[in-house]
């Protein structure tokens, strides 16, 4: 079995916002609640969270009562009268050659889930599409600028997406797939890059990794740590480079430029009369990167 996966879309996961019910309390405060069991929700120090505090919060959290989700799916940007027909008519109208007459024309002839399904999944069977005659829809000139279009277009008539890298993650054992064959490996090897992490799980779960690139590192040592760190994580670990106690992989990235790269140390020595008694003299070191 072979599974090809987008860059792009095994990032891209869901949107989402905070839920919370508003229990108005004494003074005109408006206190936020669990819309699920209705408790007054706290923070870490007992304290009631006020409905403008928690909607400021980044993270996604439950309820410590009854483990309700405080958070929902949402739709990015609105679309007009929020239905789903709505929606699947304002996507094919992005299409050329597709108005919004001849979009109003497929949706009661062929139905919103059969069209919509096609877009997500199959879009050579739109393109392809037949009447109840067996005759093509759009000729092959339509056809054409459609395929070229459709290449660069992305549909989505669902509440969000999974994070396809999170289920692989969660409940694929590691060394899953025999094989993963990356291709313009050089576009993973960002340190903060979402999708260079994502790459990083799909290699977990392989057991051979093949990277494909014409520009491998663009002259620079901490060009190659992340994706060496994301395909041979333990590897790496063996070797010294680990995160520090906080998480992070900055003190790992500097040592791997100490001993695989150039690092130039700065110093900067000022002569002044900065003391109050004495003269002295200011040094300062500074540490940069160099090809």
């Amino acid at each position: 079995e072979f599974f090809i996966l987008g860059r792009v879309r095994m990032r891209m996961g869901f949107h989402w916002r905070l839920a919370f019910w508003q229990r108005r309390a004494g003074g005109g405060r408006s206190l936020a609640a669990c819309p699920d069991c209705g408790r007054l929700l706290q923070d870490q120090e007992g304290n009631l969270i006020t409905a403008e505090e928690f909607q400021r919060e980044e993270r996604r959290r439950r309820c410590e009562h009854c483990d309700a989700a405080l958070w929902t799916l949402m739709r990015p940007g609105k679309s007009d009268g929020g239905s789903r027909r709505n929606t699947i008519l304002k996507s094919m109208c992005r299409i050329p050659t597709i108005g919004p007459v001849r979009a109003e024309r497929l949706l009661s002839d062929f139905g919103e889930d059969f069209l919509a399904s096609m877009l997500l999944d199959n879009v050579s069977e739109f393109i392809n599409l037949m009447d109840a005659k067996g005759n093509f829809i759009f000729s092959d000139r339509q056809a054409k600028r459609m395929e070229r279009a459709m290449a660069n277009i992305e549909f989505g008539f669902g509440e969000g997406g999974y994070q396809p890298t999170e289920f692989i993650k969660r409940y694929l054992p590691d060394g899953c797939f025999d094989l993963l064959v990356v291709d313009e490996g050089h576009e993973y090897k960002n340190s903060g890059s979402a999708q260079g992490q994502a790459m990083g799980v799909l290699a977990a779960k392989a057991r051979k990794t093949v990277l494909l690139t014409g520009t491998l590192m663009g002259g620079y040592a901490d060009d190659l740590f992340y994706l060496l760190f994301r395909i041979l994580t333990r590897r790496m670990i063996e070797d010294g480079y680990r995160p520090n106690a906080r998480g992070s992989m900055a003190p790992a990235a500097m040592s791997f430029m100490r001993d695989h790269g150039v690092l130039k140390d700065i110093y900067t020595e000022r002569d002044g009369s900065s003391h109050k008694t004495a003269k002295g003299k200011k040094l300062s070191v500074r540490t940069v990167k160099a090809p």
